[in-house]
């Protein structure tokens, strides 16, 4: 029997008008029977609730019963944006989105610190106990912001490594997402509060365009009870420009070198009872690396309508397309040989450059080398060669519910519609399908007093569904990624449901509790149908694989949170996370190919954070937390060989301690310093690995885990002139720094650590009068001195006899980072 498959390159499937039709449907069928509220204005009776604001709002001093012993009331509001670090606050848009049933503040913490600009999420007044840093985007109005690396890697606790594409950046908090091979996994990532993680944990960072967003709030720590399934590592939230905070248009271009060029717009406006922002962009470039030219379009809109007093609906809508040629990762040999993969399209191999990396491509999957002789039809290829990439869409629709039983009863229901279409010929291999998958979650917040002590309390149940039909295809030799035979076929289901609960107390002015806990049962069900082919193409055998696994995690938390001056805020926080699976992790063994995985085990983690925060004075803020999680059956990817497919496996215990630190000081006369630092270790307690063809497995105890730079710093300052003949005029310079990181699981070989500078110019004008508003120009220089450092590198695996050598000749792992790079740029404001 002989299969054949008359398919080329395949092409993401136009799929946004089903996500947007489903969510039109669903807001209609819950608005319908609510029109009659919108009358309630002329019914005197009515419960009347403040009005929903999305402007940024001054900074709010919560009430004192006393006053607390201080030299000075701390008042940072006022402060210019770059000589004075501003006093963070809940951002205003956060109201409409937290679920908390009041305008009000948080209801536990200083304001000023780096926690006090999170915004609220459902049950969630702020982060109360948690570690937690928001970002202002203001800070980066003059910066080439081209990915989320732009914007977290001062967050510390925050690391990033390039992922398969442009903007797919790896995001971890801690090392979360270090051990993983592609994308972002074990944090939650959420857009305006609608999560764009899928049910099966999987979060990409392609569809994020930082020009977007107002802030991001980072969420560090274990955080299952609060966020569920996947928060091991703790959440993101970003946050987009409201609508009358833009007010008019925006429209920005950035252009840089290797041909880069990102035009974008943003418009808003608000109403008596609505509000309303859309962005887009259109993002072009070479890449750096020989084969790597990309292109990549962003939609991002919100709007919000408020019919009535007594509720709010939110719109949300997303839509991002990537098409990008990819490049292979490298070996560290090949790094050090030809870092940027030049010269590597030649038909003749003996032209190639030295240091390409390659695989070797066969229709039939048939790519193993008898006495060095490769069997008909296999053909060794560079990524140039093969014609690997990616084209992808992604589609997000959401629709948000809120209404006011009272003026201290909040109820909230929320629906996610996320359709992630996928062609994938990144290697020998090309992943196919469409995963359209749904998220439900309703829950009721109350404001009340408790033996005459505030409260913030609520209750809460969700369900996600994700059903999987994908295709893996053999990528056939001849370029232009062309499909060979079906190598394997999975069809199956995730489901996620679960119910949270989360009270915060303020048992005195100085001293608020927080607890919670999410209980949530995961349902992985499905099967993988595998083919291995001769040759000439007939099937050789059929291999299949079920499972069927129904999982319950319990994830409880507790945090205190001491204030005893203005200017100082003391937290501790013991909180709790798990991970389940991925459905395809549970098919694919530890030599890289299709088969049977499925007794992967939920990965758990109790971690416990000490910290305190301290403003002395105005435009001071100082951060420092450590943090110790232990791990249980902690998930763990890794490469099995050039040209094979990532594996995962459970590690059976492990701990990861460490320290974040964090410095915002005005140095005055403009000067301004930022800082951040984070030590992580991160060892392995209890892990035995057998290697391939091993009589016994070798202990790892002790042994670091991989992936994890042990040492993180960056620093920036910056000189901005608010005054005078010369004001809107700044520079400044960014300091960064990365520790070296063992690869593999022996800590025989270490990826090198890299320093980078980049230096930025700048002008800001306001207009009093004509159409344009303001105009900003900037021009950055990123990597000054052209350091050759490695960007990202995945775990390889260690073999019989591995010594660094050797391991330093396996290819799949290393992508390089940016060399010398200028950027030049400017935004108008209508």
């Amino acid at each position: 029997m002989q299969m054949q498959l008359s398919r080329g390159r395949a092409h993401a499937a136009s799929g946004p008008m089903r996500v947007i039709t489903a969510c039109f449907t669903i807001a209609c069928t819950i608005i319908a029977p609510l029109y009659a509220r919108a009358q309630d204005a002329h019914n005197p009776g009515a419960v009347q609730m403040p009005d929903v604001t999305v402007e940024q709002a001054p900074a709010v001093t919560a009430p004192k019963a006393a006053a607390k012993p201080t030299a000075k009331p701390k008042t940072i509001a006022n402060a210019a944006r770059k000589s004075l670090p501003a006093a963070p606050v809940p951002p205003a848009e956060a109201v409409a989105t937290s679920g908390a049933g009041s305008d009000s503040p948080p209801l536990i913490g200083n304001p000023g610190t780096p926690s006090a600009a999170v915004a609220g999420v459902p049950g969630a007044s702020g982060p109360g106990a948690q570690t937690a840093t928001g970002v202002d985007m203001k800070d980066f109005d003059d910066t080439p912001v081209f990915s989320v690396t732009d914007i977290l890697q001062s967050v510390p606790g925050v690391s990033l490594k390039q992922g398969n594409g442009p903007r797919d950046v790896g995001i971890s908090i801690r090392g979360s997402n270090a051990r993983n091979g592609f994308g972002i996994r074990n944090i939650v990532i959420l857009d305006d509060g609608f999560p764009v993680t899928q049910p099966d944990g999987l979060s990409r960072s392609d569809l994020i365009d930082p020009h977007a967003y107002a802030g991001v709030d980072v969420w560090r720590g274990p955080s299952s009870a609060l966020f569920g399934n996947y928060a091991t590592g703790g959440a993101i939230n970003f946050r987009t420009n409201p609508g009358g905070v833009i007010d008019g248009i925006e429209y920005g271009v950035d252009v840089g070198s290797f041909n880069y060029l990102n035009n974008y717009v943003i418009g808003g406006k608000k109403g008596d009872n609505w509000e309303a922002s859309v962005f887009t962009s259109d993002v072009r470039g070479d890449g750096n690396f020989g084969y790597s030219d990309f292109n990549t379009q962003t939609v991002n809109a919100l709007l919000t309508y408020k019919p009535s007093s007594t509720d709010t609906f939110t719109f949300k809508f997303i839509n991002n397309t990537v098409d990008t040629e990819l490049p292979f990762r490298t070996s560290l040999k090949q790094f050090n040989q030809n870092p940027f993969q030049k010269g590597c399209a030649t038909s003749t191999p003996a032209s190639i450059a030295a240091g390409c990396a390659a695989n070797v491509f066969s229709a039939t999957g048939n790519t193993s080398a008898v006495n060095g002789v490769l069997p008909p039809g296999a053909v060794s290829q560079t990524a140039e060669q093969a014609g690997a990439n990616r084209d992808d869409r992604r589609t997000v629709g959401g629709f948000r519910w809120e209404h006011a039983f009272d003026a201290a009863t909040t109820g909230q229901v929320q629906v996610v519609i996320d359709d992630r279409n996928i062609n994938q010929p990144t290697g020998t291999t090309s992943a196919i399908g469409d995963y359209l998958s749904y998220n439900v979650s309703s829950g009721v917040t109350r404001r009340s007093t408790f033996a005459g002590l505030p409260t913030l309390g609520y209750l809460g149940a969700f369900w996600n569904y994700l059903p999987v039909d994908g295709s893996t295809y053999n990528v056939a030799p001849g370029g232009n990624a062309k499909l060979g035979l079906l190598q394997s076929e999975q069809t199956g289901s995730t489901t996620n449901v679960g119910a949270r609960a989360r009270e915060e107390v303020k048992l005195t002015d100085d001293f608020s509790v927080v607890g919670g806990a999410t209980v949530e049962r995961t349902s992985l069900d499905g099967s993988q149908r595998g083919y291995v082919y001769n040759p000439n193409g007939s099937i050789k055998s059929v291999s299949f694989v079920s499972a069927d696994r129904d999982i319950t995690n319990v994830a409880p938390e507790l945090g205190v949170v001491y204030t005893p001056t203005r200017e100082w805020q003391l937290r501790s926080r013991v909180g709790t996370g798990y991970g389940t699976p991925q459905f395809s992790n549970l098919f694919i063994t530890p030599g890289g190919v299709p088969g049977n995985n499925t007794e992967l085990k939920s990965q758990t983690n109790v971690g416990f954070d000490v910290g305190a925060d301290w403003t002395p004075a105005p435009g001071v803020v100082l951060s420092v937390t450590g943090f110790y999680e232990f791990f249980r059956n902690e998930l763990v990817s890794q490469s099995a060989g050039p040209g094979l497919q990532n594996f995962t496996f459970n590690a059976p215990a492990s701990e990861h301690r460490g320290i974040e630190a964090s410095a915002d000081v005005a140095l005055g006369h403009g000067f301004r310093l930022t800082a951040s630092y984070t030590l992580n270790d991160q060892i392995y307690t209890e892990y035995s690995e057998r290697l391939s063809g091993a009589a016994s497995a070798e202990s790892r105890d002790g042994n670091k885990i991989p992936g994890v730079s042990p040492n993180e710093a960056s620093a920036r300052l910056s000189y901005d002139l608010a005054h005078g003949p010369w004001k809107g005029v700044g520079a400044y310079a960014e300091y960064e720094w990365n520790d070296s990181f063992f690869m593999e699981n022996a800590n025989l070989l270490k990826a090198p650590g890299y320093e980078l500078v980049n230096v930025n110019v700048h002008y800001n004008k306001e207009f009093s009068a004509g159409p344009i508003k303001s105009l900003m120009t900037y021009f950055e220089i990123q990597n000054v001195f052209d350091e050759t450092y490695i960007a990202s590198a995945n775990n390889i695996t260690d073999r019989i006899g591995s010594t660094a050598a050797s391991l330093a000749e396996t290819s799949g792992s290393i992508y390089a980072g940016s060399p010398r790079t200028y950027y030049g740029g400017m935004k108008l404001r209508f």
